[in-house]
């Protein structure tokens, strides 16, 4: 009797554990289940802070970006068209916006094609300036920030380098512009309605209509010399009514063949205001940022949440895998495939690229993976500039989607010189030394982003505006030092003994000139040492790569070498 008690107790106690590990196990499959909810819930204000932020620069920046554009005559220089390229998108945070204009303007007849090409170039580079803002929202954590950082200027440092080589390239040649001309000239073009189509925009407009509405034809007016008063969008929905009969103040009349009237005005919050466009876009970027940071804050603890232990592990495996054998060198390719397709879906590289960064930043998608997906991003970008072209007239369609092509080639060019080849692949360690930096000196990213996508533009643009015996006087040796330093550091690292011994490490050097570490030490004075340092904890626990690890041996009392 004793023992069938005691067996009765034990399938008892066995079933009381069954039911308690059911339970368990539905509890964590429950709270995984919310936290995804969450995930997708900050996700959506994410990409919609990012369209605020895009709006906020556009009234900004937008009428002193259609300015820039009415000078034709700076357009004719490719350097100057180039930093305009650049800092237009900047000010309107958006490449898709700033191409479409450059169509629009050269279907209009206002700008040609040739001086065209070096503004979509520009484009290129500026649209970059958005996942870079985006990596500051981890500078917290010195690990994620590290990676954060490196996986959003891989794609800079992709657009940087492919600019540097073609740009020359087209000057010389023009091939961008012959191989675009024999491309459109080989295609029967028939108008597309509904070339403006953004599906991404149908989830996310609902919310950010009702915030605010910038009219995106303003800027393109202002840059054709129409005179704009407000880039907020007044009419939604507008009729055209033929044969109208007007009669004026002077009490002339006459019959006009059409005129377009509004038929439903846009409704949302900032409409209305006694504010100007400035006062309202100031108000915007502040509360986009904020909640900007927030979003991406919740995101990136939910996705630490989320992906532990075994799940963390199967989905980076995934998302990094490569094929077996000789087929793994194809895995890039396919990822090309899979950020052009992405990029092509919500019509915007700045928001695929910024929804990836985090996903570098913890962990789960590796530099090696983001950069051939940052390539296809490039690429699915330039179906905007082709959709927009497709939607001009018939008889004006040609010269605008030479452009777009041209975009497209230029992309096209940049991926075939700097992914196929893995030692050509120069965009990866200049990210990564770029997220070594950072994480070493958060108070660098934030000069890293001002100088490249502010005053670098600028003092280029002021040195091309002065003339080319001006530009090429202070350019040209600059560019020729930073080849010289290029070459020794290459050889440093790789047969240092072919060197004079003087040159076989910078010691000679003063430290100034070799170490961020006395700019560091200013730094630490104007603020708190909290501010410009990483926190302890997290540099004891930091992975390190391997090409870091090669290099700490030699930095032990200088941070940055040249």
């Amino acid at each position: 009797m004793a023992a069938n008690t005691f067996d009765l107790e034990d399938r008892d106690n066995e079933s009381k554990d069954v039911e308690e590990k059911e339970e368990n196990r539905c509890k964590f499959f429950f709270i995984i289940f919310l936290k995804f909810i969450f995930f997708l819930a900050f996700l959506y204000l994410f990409i919609c802070s990012l369209d605020f932020l895009s709006s906020a620069f556009r009234l900004l920046g937008g009428k002193a970006a259609g300015q820039v554009f009415q000078n034709n005559a700076i357009l004719q220089n490719p350097v100057t068209g180039l930093m305009i390229g650049v800092l237009a998108t900047v000010l309107v945070q958006s490449s898709s916006t700033s191409t479409s204009i450059v169509v629009s303007l050269v279907g209009a007849g206002i700008l040609e094609v040739k001086t065209a090409i070096p503004i979509v170039m520009g484009a290129n580079i500026g649209t970059s300036v958005t996942n870079t803002i985006v990596a500051l929202g981890q500078i917290t954590s010195r690990r994620e920030f590290r990676r954060a950082f490196a996986g959003a200027t891989v794609h800079d440092m992709f657009n940087w380098m492919t600019v540097i080589v073609f740009l020359p390239l087209e000057v010389i040649t023009g091939y961008l512009y012959h191989l675009s001309e024999l491309t459109v000239n080989s295609l029967a073009l028939e108008a597309y309605a509904d070339g403006k189509k953004d599906f991404l925009k149908v989830i996310t407009k609902p919310f950010t209509k009702r915030i605010i509405q910038v009219d995106k034809k303003g800027i393109q007016k202002i840059a054709q010399n129409e005179d704009v008063d407000t880039l907020l969008k007044i009419c939604c929905k507008s009729k055209t009514l033929k044969n109208v009969n007007e009669t004026f103040a002077n009490g002339t009349s006459y019959i006009l063949s059409s005129k377009k009237i509004c038929v439903k005005e846009c409704e949302y919050i900032f409409k209305d205001t006694t504010l100007s466009d400035n006062e309202i876009g100031g108000i915007l970027l502040v509360a986009s940022l904020i909640l900007l940071c927030f979003c991406l804050f919740v995101i990136v603890k939910l996705l630490n949440s989320i992906l532990q232990g075994k799940i963390r592990k199967v989905i980076k495996r995934f998302i990094n895998y490569e094929f077996p054998g000789r087929c793994g060198y194809f895995t890039g390719y396919l990822a090309i495939i899979v950020g052009c397709g992405l990029t092509i879906l919500v019509q915007s590289s700045s928001i695929f690229t910024s929804t990836m960064t985090p996903l570098v930043g913890v962990g789960v998608v590796s530099l090696e993976r983001m950069y051939p997906l940052t390539l296809g991003s490039n690429i699915g970008t330039t179906t905007t500039g082709i959709l927009a072209a497709l939607a001009q007239d018939g008889n004006k369609m040609r010269n605008p989607l030479q452009v777009a092509f041209c975009h497209l080639f230029f992309n096209l060019s940049g991926i075939l010189l700097f992914y196929p080849i893995p030692f050509l692949r120069i965009p990866i360690p200049l990210a990564k030394f770029l997220g070594k930096e950072t994480s070493k000196y958060r108070w660098f990213s934030v000069m890293y982003l001002i100088c490249m996508f502010f005053l670098l533009p600028l003092m280029v643009f002021a040195l091309s505006v002065a003339g080319w015996e001006v530009m090429a006087g202070v350019l040209i040796p600059v560019a020729t030092l930073i080849i010289i330093i290029v070459i020794i550091k290459i050889i440093q690292a790789k047969k240092p003994s072919i060197l004079p011994t003087k040159l076989q490490d910078w010691k000679f050097l003063p430290i100034c000139c070799r170490s961020l570490e006395p700019v560091d030490r200013v730094m630490n004075m104007c603020c708190c040492e909290k501010c410009t340092s990483l926190d302890d904890s997290d540099s004891e626990t930091e992975e390190t790569t391997p090409e870091i690890k090669a290099n700490s041996g030699n930095d032990n009392n200088e941070v940055t070498h040249i």
